[in-house]
């Protein structure tokens, strides 16, 4: 059996039900001149108890199709953004 792919990346949309969307960066260098490049990818993931929201850094394993495009789901929650809310009571 092979390993599965692990990517940490930063949920940049929890409109849809169970879905979130997933940034995730990679460092890449240019095969001509050797500069080093971001390189960024977009990942459609399952999020059973829709737990995970924007701004939010989050683990995700590949695992069997869910649908049509969601091939990853959500391993785990690094680090929690912090809400509109949560800044104005600091401030206070």
């Amino acid at each position: 059996m092979g390993k599965r792919k692990e990517f940490v990346g930063t949920v940049i949309s929890d409109k849809m039900q169970k879905t979130v969307i997933v940034k995730t960066m990679r460092l890449s260098k240019h095969a001509k001149y050797g500069r080093i490049i971001k390189r960024y990818n977009k990942f459609k993931v399952h999020d059973e108890k829709n737990t995970a929201k924007i701004g939010d850094t989050v683990r995700i394993v590949e695992t069997r199709p869910i649908s049509k495009d969601k091939r990853f789901r959500v391993a785990g929650i690094l680090k929690k953004s912090r809400t509109a809310h949560e800044i104005k009571e600091e401030i206070k």
